[in-house]
């Protein structure tokens, strides 16, 4: 590099700030560690002097006096922005330096371990994902490349209708019209079931209905061992109905599925159902288009799959079960993580 360039070479005690678009006020605090980095016209150097503590200074950029001002400052008629001279507005009451580094410190610890628990979580998820390949047989194969010990057998295809309910295997929500904001009542014992259930696997609901519309579209309602799918937007996430839900029925922006048990175990149809194979199939793009979209149910019900017998199905269940699990617990982690460092931003900055 010339010298103009090595200008731009970012130093010890060095802060970053976005300057505009969606990332303004999002702040780099410059770590040896990551190597040479240089900085781009997008972004803002400062320069920490010697009385403050760099991290001390960072750590700042994360609370919620500082959000405020860049909500704040940022507003423009067009593209938000914050400019080098109105960085250097933002006001922070700062102790002794010896007490700047103790608060950095701390603080810097609770983040490493965050890097720490999200790094084991990417992991799992990769981890998952190669398995699910391996668990599940490919391109037109009768035998996936794993298998647990005892089993041998080709697996057996079938079509996916045959592993549904013979009555009610698959339905689509109910038209629009059918389910009207005005079908709404501020109060009841049953209650309308969304797209968001289905893709964040969580059963609170908003919409009330009274008992006679409930009545009027029982063929739409949601029960225990059910799966529900979105159908649009967010197409494909698909959800296992819990035990203990409230009676209700599903809108026009979800497909049910019911398993037949005698073929295959519901968590097996869950994992299957959720895999990288499947999913990719379900949310097929149209032919010269951008837009994706899911399948017709029509379609659906006549692919050809592959299924191992039902032990067989229990194990791999199971085991994707577990490694499921341990990913669920790691999202705790860094969400109590998350909590405890929030909360000590706002005890430990004035």
């Amino acid at each position: 590099f010339n010298s103009d360039v090595s200008d731009y070479k970012l130093n010890i005690n060095d802060i970053v700030f976005a300057r505009t678009g969606a990332s303004v006020g999002k702040t780099y605090l410059y770590n040896p560690s990551d190597g040479d980095l240089y900085y781009a016209g997008f972004l803002i150097r400062g320069k920490v002097n010697e009385a403050c503590d760099a991290g001390f200074i960072y750590q700042n950029t994360l609370t919620r006096d500082y959000d405020s001002f860049i909500r704040i400052t940022s507003q423009r008629s067009g593209q938000p922005g914050v400019n080098s001279k109105e960085y250097a507005t933002f006001r922070l009451n700062i102790p002794c330096k010896g007490e700047q580094e103790k608060i950095s410190k701390l603080l810097n610890r609770l983040d490493k371990l965050f890097t720490l628990h999200q790094r084991k979580l990417e992991k799992l998820k990769l981890t998952k994902k190669a398995l699910l390949q391996k668990l599940f047989p490919q391109n037109g194969s009768k035998l996936p490349e794993l298998r647990f010990k005892g089993f041998t057998d080709a697996w057996e295809q079938r079509k996916f209708l045959d592993l549904l309910d013979a009555q009610n295997g698959i339905r689509r929500g109910p038209f629009g019209s059918a389910l009207k904001k005005d079908s709404f009542v501020k109060k009841s014992d049953y209650v309308v079931y969304e797209q968001q259930n289905a893709i964040y696997d969580n059963y609170e609901t908003r919409y009330f209905i009274s008992k006679e519309k409930y009545n009027e579209l029982i063929r739409f309602n949601i029960q225990p061992g059910d799966f529900i799918m979105s159908g649009a937007g967010t197409i494909g996430r698909i959800s296992m109905v819990p035990d203990g839900i409230k009676k209700g029925v599903f809108n026009q922006a979800l497909i049910r599925f019911k398993v037949n048990k005698d073929s295959i175990n519901p968590l097996y149809f869950l994992k299957f159902m959720q895999s990288d194979m499947m999913q990719k199939q379900l949310t097929q793009a149209n032919p010269g288009s951008a837009m994706t979209n899911l399948v017709p149910m029509d379609e659906l019900k006549k692919w050809d799959v592959t299924i191992p017998s039902l032990e067989e199905q229990n194990r791999i269940s199971t085991f994707i079960n577990q490694i499921d699990a341990f990913i669920t617990l790691h999202h705790r982690k860094l969400e109590m993580l998350k909590n405890v460092k929030k909360g000590l931003l706002q005890k430990m900055f004035v």
